[in-house]
């Protein structure tokens, strides 16, 4: 598509538009196939050229501009923008880069302002970097600069839009039906189970694949930094989300506070998406406060390296002895480390 010509329509249909008055988006649409399809310079375009200009032009006042095609394609799992020039996907589980890049990188910044002020958070110089989420769920990470030096970067992980259950996992070979039927009895009995693993290794698909055994009269409560976890089987849930500081630096509310809080909330359990620091202690002590059944994730190699990691992030958080918080650990009689590489390696 000729860029130049996509901006000239953009200009013209944006000069058409009531400033006074705002427009839903089925009437804006409709504005935008009637300056497309009624314009001469484009008649020798076919009907789907015209569609899918229309369909750009729409994205760009009302979605997000090139990406939208790319959030809304099923098969494409990560969106990696490395500048307004420099974008890869991950498609069936391969990264390619594409032929696409923003017009400028102000209209990147302008894309990236709409996601965090749709979830209420901010991000600029002097706070460069944020986790956010799109309406579908999908996680975003954002850094700026001077934090990034070849210009804002954005990576979107998106998810599908039905969780994946255990069945499935087994069916795709990630575990045998054997394991599958062990930890549903262990989520059952409310064991305590802590999923590490590294990057896309399917952490959060296989919490959201466990709770699904919970019990549906059981009160759930997650704590996320940025909500991705889809418990879709227990209708008790409550489902909490950090906040980051404002611009004075004031508002901030952490893990460690929503773990607190949730303790006063009258949870069976309680499910923290991915523990990376000091709010490790607070999940240690809530699960040896009666709140057993409890999940959780983190970033390890091993299932050794978890639970000495762990240790590490306690004491990041409390001047404790090791010995201590090695007892922490082990108190837990009904703790169960898993660590996944593609599938469960083992567990301890």
């Amino acid at each position: 598509m000729d860029e130049e010509l996509f901006r000239e329509l953009r200009h013209e249909i944006r000069s058409g538009l009531d400033v006074t008055s705002a427009l839903e988006n089925r009437e804006l649409m409709k504005f935008i196939e009637r300056t497309v399809f009624g314009r001469s310079s484009l008649q020798q375009l076919t009907a789907l050229e015209k569609r899918t200009l229309v369909r750009r032009v729409f994205d760009s006042f009302r979605g997000l501009d090139i990406l939208q095609p790319l959030v809304d394609n099923p098969s494409i799992t990560e969106i990696m923008i490395n500048s307004h020039k420099d974008i890869f996907i991950e498609e069936n589980g391969q990264v390619s880069r594409l032929a696409l890049q923003f017009e400028s990188q102000t209209r990147l910044e302008d894309i990236i302002q709409m996601i965090v002020s749709g979830v209420n958070r901010v991000v600029n110089e002097s706070s460069p970097i944020v986790d956010a989420r799109l309406k579908d769920g999908s996680r975003v990470n954002i850094v700026l600069p001077p934090i990034a030096l070849k210009g804002p970067t954005m990576t979107i992980r998106k998810f599908p839009e039905s969780p994946m259950t255990m069945e499935d996992l087994v069916r795709r070979g990630a575990l045998h039906e054997e394991a599958a039927v062990f930890l549903q009895k262990l989520v059952a009995s409310k064991y305590n189970i802590f999923i590490g693993g590294g990057t896309g290794s399917g952490k959060t698909t296989f919490l959201n694949a466990l709770s699904q055994y919970i019990p549906p009269d059981e009160r759930v409560i997650t704590i996320e930094d940025s909500a991705e976890l889809q418990i879709v089987t227990v209708p008790n849930l409550v489902s909490l989300e950090t906040r980051n500081a404002n611009t004075e630096g004031r508002g901030e509310i952490a893990i460690r506070d929503l773990i607190r809080s949730s303790l006063r909330m009258r949870p069976n359990r309680i499910v923290v998406g991915e523990v990376r620091g000091s709010e490790a202690l607070d999940m240690l002590q809530a699960m040896n406060t009666g709140h057993d059944g409890s999940l959780s994730t983190g970033h390890a190699n091993s299932t050794r390296d978890m639970i000495s990691r762990l240790e590490t992030m306690v004491l990041s958080g409390a001047d404790l002895p090791v010995a201590v918080v090695r007892q922490q650990i082990s108190s837990l009689s009904t703790f169960l480390f898993t660590y996944l590489d593609c599938g469960i390696e083992h567990a301890e």
